[in-house]
């Protein structure tokens, strides 16, 4: 059992150890189509280390230097995103940024609330890493900007990618993720764009939102859900362990022994055991039709009487060859079910003795 436990308990801390710190959609750890991790591959192979987190304490920690890519997902509230804003991130890239995110990290750009669908659009713009990039394959939301943003990749009118500086920092406003999860990258210009639009430094902070805040600035906002993301790593752990457990406990009951089938059960069996069922029911009724069923059968057969014949034409044989009162034959072949369990095991001996003088005239 020590050595089971010890096993349960290293194998655990392997599983913590290695697992993604990321999930979802848009995360570097994912190989889904939805999933990123083409696109951080690309970034470290050019230089640029990237920190997937899942953790509002890793967005908030001094960026002079560094990158913050803030992906699609979760919820935070507004001291959370200004706790962001005065971290001092030298360059921040919001992908489908919120009303909050925008007022907080990109002043001035607001949310069209129109859609624009997925294309191949030239830049239109003079920003360097799109200008690089060319052709780039783009959807999602579009944004309005301040004439001293640069609007990229857009109908005219609006535009996907919004890049601005403001209090001393980069501020890029991305409308959609799918340009750059794994099944697009490779499409157009892609991959030149992610690669000159988020690897401006070579310390890169992946953060993807999850339900966690540190207040509430609306007493009618959605509150977080009671269990927080880093459960499943618990959860796996317990599934883990309880399979460990289960595979040893299951060699404790030796080999599966091989039955040959069908398996032969005697009559007497089976009726004992729905005899059993019946008398647990209290189903008498049930029971004295089986009983009245059985007995008919046998003096079918005795007697040579169709299978279908009318009860008038049964009752009328069987007196004939027996002697019995028609009447009486009646009520004991096609009665009222018994009222009690001694009539039952009245019926049953008078059914008895019935077929045996059939057996025995």
């Amino acid at each position: 059992m020590l050595v089971t436990g010890v096993i349960v308990l290293v194998a655990i801390v392997i599983m913590i150890a290695t697992a993604a710190r990321t999930s979802g959609p848009f995360s570097p750890d994912s190989t889904e189509q939805g999933g990123a991790r083409a696109l951080a591959a690309l970034l470290e192979n050019h230089g640029v280390t990237v920190h997937g987190t899942e953790l509002l304490d890793d967005a908030v920690e001094p960026g002079d230097g560094k990158t913050l890519l803030i992906g699609p997902m979760g919820q935070l509230d507004r001291s959370d995103w200004q706790r962001i804003a005065d971290a001092g991130w030298s360059h921040i890239i919001l992908i489908r940024p919120g009303s909050r995110a925008l007022e907080a990290l990109a002043p001035g750009v607001d949310d069209t609330g129109q859609i624009l669908s997925s294309s191949s659009r030239d830049p239109d713009c003079d920003l360097p890493a799109a200008v690089k990039a060319g052709t780039v394959t783009v959807s999602g939301s579009t944004y309005s900007a301040p004439s001293t943003a640069q609007a990229c990749y857009g109908d005219g009118i609006t535009n996907t990618v919004i890049r601005l500086e403001t209090d001393g920092r980069i501020v890029d406003v991305v409308g959609s993720q799918r340009s750059f999860t794994n099944d697009q990258i490779a499409d157009d210009g892609n991959a030149a764009l992610a690669l000159n639009l988020i690897g401006t430094h070579q310390d890169l902070t992946w953060y993807l939102p999850q339900w966690e805040s540190t207040g509430y600035d609306e007493p009618d906002e959605d509150a977080p859900p009671l269990i927080p993301p880093d459960v499943r790593y618990i959860a796996w752990a317990l599934a883990f362990a309880v399979l460990v457990v289960a595979l040893w406990r299951g060699r404790r009951l030796g080999p599966v022994v091989a039955e040959r089938l069908p398996v032969i059960v005697r009559a007497a069996e089976t009726t004992e055991g729905r005899a059993r069922l019946y008398r647990r029911s209290r189903a008498r009724d049930r029971a004295a039709a089986a009983l009245r069923e059985s007995a008919l059968g046998k003096l079918h057969k005795a007697h040579g009487i169709p299978r279908r014949a009318e009860p008038s034409a049964v009752v009328a044989t069987v007196a004939a060859h027996t002697g019995r009162d028609p009447a009486m034959l009646y009520e004991l072949l096609y009665g009222l079910p018994p009222l009690s369990d001694a009539a039952l095991m009245s019926l049953s001996h008078e059914l008895d003795v019935l077929t045996q003088e059939v057996r025995h005239p």
